[in-house]
């Protein structure tokens, strides 16, 4: 026992060890975080007047924010880790609006340092959200050191586009190189059981080829093209850009490139990119020139986006406690993969979807339904399971309309065609009306390592284990079923928009569509966005005078006290920490985390899925 006592007591301390600099560690981060509720009370920001309003989204324009518990959140913003950071879309593109109408406001910088990305579709609003600010006559000023490609779309708006003399602009095209795993597999012993209907359904080649097959490059090809084509058209709304960086040439950029001494900020001057090359200190000074100085900050005197936002809810807070008894036109938000069962924001669950709807559908105030879709699609199962609440909503006497933002593809189409119309972007990317079912089976990588299954069963069912291979009958079983969900799809899509099956089956079988082509086939009604959606909706319930509302997800009592415990990593720590870009090392690792985690996705109780897992670009 002594023995085992003298072993065992290291182990023991190094473990008491850990707990209590665990402990501890809990203990002053609590204590800091109420001694910064204690402190922060309700410091509301002072809109300066004359100033300018500095537009810095950061992360990635998102419809729906995803679920993170306070603690999760504190410490991703802390560190810099986790999950990818997020700008709500609806809140920044609502703050642009004020600012437009805001005599305070004298002008817009935008600072897109920290700024990811998002949608084509979503670039799009936002650059049509400030065309309302150059309407105003305010002008709007772009600085940076490096320009994505999104980042410049956004940029590119500007009146006066500031580059450092050092930086560069990417133009580099939409592209797509999905990642294939069949040698792998094959070399793992991993055997990939595949059914599918679709001559175009590509969604799963990545599990059964080592290279994208020649119906998928003719049409990804297609989609890919347009939407560079969206992509150019919103660069060259206000500015005058060099053909050569327009016609995606390696020969014409390396003219360019020559003429302007092999320096990438001087190419993007000669080309029409930016109108000035400065460094910070000279856009400082202009931008004080601009919005006048500030004493206190020593700089130019404006006013952050999420300072701006406190500020005008704060000055609308009386107005916002009265009760408004007008009608609501709600928005309901299908952002994400779709699952079976509950699941968290920044997914569609097929239960928890269809529960908000059901309570939608017996709220005597909300007369009209806007159905916000960002999806590739998902599980079939849960699919289904949506369409048949938006049934029940448009029975109920609540008209429905479909807006699609940047994806609406196979499920998430699937799911706009139990609405009473569908209005999207051109630029969205849609259609994808094809079914696969996809298993995988480790029987032969067991039996590799020694391992393996043998038993009795009073029938030869269940016909699914992935320790045994999948026989003959239950493939044609399998076969059988994605066949009929096929089917089922082509039906649905011809009875929603008054087409012949032969018809829809023509612009189906799996493939991708972008909004213009869409609206060509009959797939969708109208090329508009959310506020048309909501004009429509408002319209088919025959209103005068309504208000567009949105979710407001309520936290519980302990929620709500953590998340205002820890609110305050992003106030406490330089921006740059927490949101800096992703290097190349970590894009190709969280690439490899999203191929894992779609596969981990395929949650479908029958193994039948609306997927477009190529339904995005790079």
């Amino acid at each position: 026992m002594k023995f085992l006592s003298n072993l065992l007591r290291p182990i023991w301390n190094f473990i008491n060890g850990i707990r209590r600099v665990i402990v501890n560690l809990v203990f002053f981060i609590l204590l800091i975080g109420v001694f910064l509720v204690l402190n922060q009370g309700e410091d509301i920001p002072t809109v300066p007047e004359g100033g300018l309003l500095v537009l810095n989204p950061s992360g990635v324009l998102v419809e729906e924010a995803t679920y993170l518990s306070a603690t999760d959140r504190f410490f991703n913003e802390a560190t810099g880790s986790g999950t990818t950071p997020e700008t709500d879309l609806h809140a920044f593109l609502a703050i642009i609006d004020d600012a437009a109408e805001d005599d305070r406001i004298s002008g817009v910088v935008l600072d897109l340092r920290n700024f990811w990305g998002g949608g084509l579709s979503k670039l799009q609003m936002v650059a049509d959200r400030l065309e309302k600010v150059r309407a105003a006559g305010k002008p709007i000023i772009a600085h940076g050191n490096f320009y994505s490609q999104s980042q410049y779309f956004i940029a590119s708006q500007a009146d006066t586009v500031y580059l450092n003399p050092q930086g560069s602009v990417a133009v580099d095209g939409y592209h797509m190189y999905p990642t294939y795993f069949s040698s792998l597999l094959e070399k793992l012993k991993v055997t990939t059981y595949i059914f599918r209907v679709g001559e175009f359904k590509s969604a799963v080649e990545p599990y059964s080829r080592d290279s994208m097959s020649a119906e998928a490059k003719e049409a990804n090809q297609e989609w890919v093209d347009a939407m560079w084509a969206e992509y150019l058209s919103g660069i060259t709304r206000h500015r005058e850009v060099a053909p050569e960086i327009l016609s995606g040439d390696m020969d014409d950029f390396l003219a360019l490139f020559t003429q302007a001494d092999n320096s990438q900020a001087n190419l993007a001057l000669n080309a029409g990119l930016v109108d000035n090359l400065a460094h910070s200190e000279e856009i400082r000074q202009a931008l004080i020139d601009l919005g006048g100085y500030d004493e206190d900050k020593k700089s130019f005197r404006a006013i952050g986006w999420r300072d701006y936002r406190k500020a005008i809810a704060s000055e609308r807070s009386d107005a916002a406690n009265k009760k408004d008894d007008s009608a609501e036109v709600r928005v309901v938000f299908a952002s994400g993969t779709i699952l079976d069962g509950n699941q968290p924001a920044g997914t569609v669950g097929g239960v928890t979807l269809s529960n908000r709807l059901r309570d939608i559908r017996l709220d005597d105030n909300v007369k009209a339904v806007v159905l916000r879709i960002d999806s590739p699609g998902g599980s079939a199962f849960a699919s289904e399971q949506i369409r048949q609440e938006l049934l029940l909503l448009r029975e109920a006497g609540k008209p429905v309309v479909s807006s699609m933002s940047s994806v609406a593809a196979s499920g998430g189409y699937w799911i706009a065609a139990g609405t009473d119309q569908i209005v999207a972007p051109s630029s969205v990317i849609t259609g994808s009306i094809g079914v696969f079912g996809m298993f995988f089976s480790i029987d032969e990588s067991l039996a590799e390592i020694g391992v393996y299954s043998d038993g009795v069963s009073s029938t030869e069912f269940p016909y699914i284990d992935i320790t045994r291979p999948l026989s003959d009958s239950a493939q044609r079983a399998l076969q059988g079923g994605v066949d009929r969900i096929y089917q089922d799809f082509l039906e649905l899509v011809a009875d929603a928009r008054g087409m012949t099956t032969e018809a829809v089956h023509e612009v189906a079988q799996g493939r991708v569509w972008t909004g213009s082509k869409a609206l060509e086939l009959g797939l969708i009604d109208r090329i508009g966005e959310l506020d048309d959606a909501t004009a429509i909706a408002a319209e088919l319930a025959g209103l005068e005078e309504y208000r567009v509302t949105f979710p407001t997800p309520e936290l519980s009592g302990f929620d709500a006290f953590l998340a205002q415990l820890f609110h305050g990593a992003s106030v406490l720590l330089p921006q740059s920490l927490y949101t800096k870009s992703p290097t190349l090392t970590e894009k190709a690792i969280q690439r490899a985390i999203n191929e894992v985690q779609a596969v981990n996705d395929f949650n479908d109780p029958q193994h039948v899925y609306m997927r477009c897992l190529e339904c995005q670009v790079k």
